[in-house]
């Protein structure tokens, strides 16, 4: 029998996705994370056993996060207040004295933070809540900072929220990220707090913030069952250290934590958006995973051939070299002519270690960067163009593209693109955006 592939496929954007467009395209975008695109399957394809096992599960999971969503009120563009603060102070204590001054005439309901890990992770966590008692704060460690006008180092910055802004926030800290149960013990909190299922809710009046160990690993896990969950869209970064690799930390409430994620469940009083930039272009070449070590992010084979020799064939370099394009020439996984950046790390003999997972059978396509000021500039303005106003962004910026801007001595244009919208970000170990992805900025855009 034929086709049954295809009509599985079909079945579950359908049920899903409710003839949203946006819904759609995060639904097979899942599905290609996963590692079956549906654009492969037609009414012809063969039926592989081990694929429709992989969909019923994903239909089991996906079709959960369907259903009526509860009415909300509408939401408006530009209600409510947003301010930013930032300080390159030395102490601890004085920096978060500068930022409590430059926030001192809102009286927030919540505030986002990211700071250098120049400040003890311990410290400028209880410092930040206690400076502001009556709002929900969090963040996590950074490697390197982000401010309307510029980028910093050894600083911190911070986003406050009025009540008008955030008027709806729940916090829960993830400890043991191997396992399901830690998330799903989460969402049953958020149901208990907005007296709904998170699989229930429209995924355009909530937003999901992700902030997660930078060094644990497995954002890939975190991801994909949020993704199961629901369909209210998670984005984030992984936290930083200064390119120490030592320990990275999330924050919330006054205390700090390692290896857990931070999941901050958000009902925005205005609209909202979402910016993902990566800055390639697609060269025509294409590089299929025949063997991996997906648990390690490793790729031992690209079509049939060692890695490293595959790799450096498509690029046209001899293999000793390769390493020197990695940040030039990473590869990605294409959605609707959109690539999902899995980025190089290293060589592991003839076996290419990733920062992000690959999965065996996946096509990828070969990578070359671009220009990535006026790629964010254009994205920014779209962005400008679809909402009428923003009047803030969280960005969440690959480490990678920070240390480009840097080589290339363009960091501080880079930052002033922000100059005129309150933004704060990072530079990030990852970017999260329906899955986990490399070289990347992915930002949360206010009205």
């Amino acid at each position: 029998m034929a086709g049954k592939i295809r009509q599985m496929i079909d079945s579950i954007i359908a049920q899903t996705a409710t003839n949203n467009p946006v819904l759609e395209r995060v639904i097979k975008t899942k599905m290609i994370l996963k590692g079956i695109n549906p654009a492969k399957f037609t009414a012809e394809s063969d039926d592989d056993p081990a694929i429709i096992a992989k969909l019923e599960n994903m239909k089991q999971a996906f079709t959960g996060t369907g259903g009526k969503n509860t009415p909300a009120a509408r939401q408006r563009s530009g209600a409510g207040k947003i301010k930013t603060a930032f300080s390159s102070k030395t102490t601890t204590a004085d920096c978060v004295r500068e930022i409590q001054s430059q926030i001192a005439d809102l009286d927030p309901s919540a505030v986002i933070f990211f700071a250098s890990t120049v400040h003890a992770p311990e410290a400028i966590s209880r410092q930040m809540q206690d400076a502001f008692p009556k709002a929900q704060v969090f963040g996590c460690s950074s490697a390197g900072e982000i401010t309307s006008g510029a980028m910093l180092n050894d600083s911190v910055v911070a986003m406050a929220f009025s009540a008008e802004m955030a008027p709806d926030l729940k916090l829960e800290v993830i400890r043991n990220l191997g396992q399901r149960h830690g998330i799903e013990q989460a969402f049953g909190n958020f149901e208990k707090h907005f007296g709904q299922p998170v699989a229930a809710m429209d995924p355009t009046r909530y937003v999901g913030l992700l902030l997660i160990d930078g060094l644990a690993g497995v954002e890939e896990k975190v991801t994909e069952t949020l993704g199961d969950l629901t369909n209210v869209p998670f984005i984030g970064g992984s936290a930083g250290d200064d390119l120490q690799f030592t320990g990275t930390y999330v924050y919330a409430n006054g205390n700090c934590y390692r290896n857990a994620a931070l999941l901050a469940l958000l009902k925005p009083g205005v609209r909202f958006s979402f910016i993902k930039t990566q800055s390639f272009r697609l060269l025509g070449k294409t590089l299929k995973v025949t063997r991996a070590n997906e648990a390690n992010r490793e790729v031992i084979a690209f079509n049939g051939k060692p890695a490293a020799q595959a790799y450096a064939e498509a690029i046209g370099v001899p293999t000793p070299e390769v390493s020197r394009r990695f940040m030039r020439n990473p590869i990605g996984l294409i959605v609707d002519g959109e690539p999902y950046v899995r980025s190089p790390q290293r060589l592991k003999g003839d076996t290419m270690a990733f920062y992000c997972s690959v999965k065996e059978g996946m096509k990828l396509s070969l990578l070359e960067s671009t220009d990535m000021l006026s790629d964010t500039r254009d994205a920014i303005s779209r962005a400008e163009k679809t909402m009428g106003r923003i009047s803030g962004i969280l960005d969440f910026d690959c480490i990678l593209r920070t240390l480009d801007l840097r080589q290339k001595n363009l960091s501080t244009e880079y930052g002033r693109i922000f100059t005129d919208i309150p933004t704060v970000g990072f530079s990030t170990y990852g970017e999260q955006y329906i899955g986990h992805i490399n070289q990347t900025a992915t930002m949360l855009v206010f009205g």
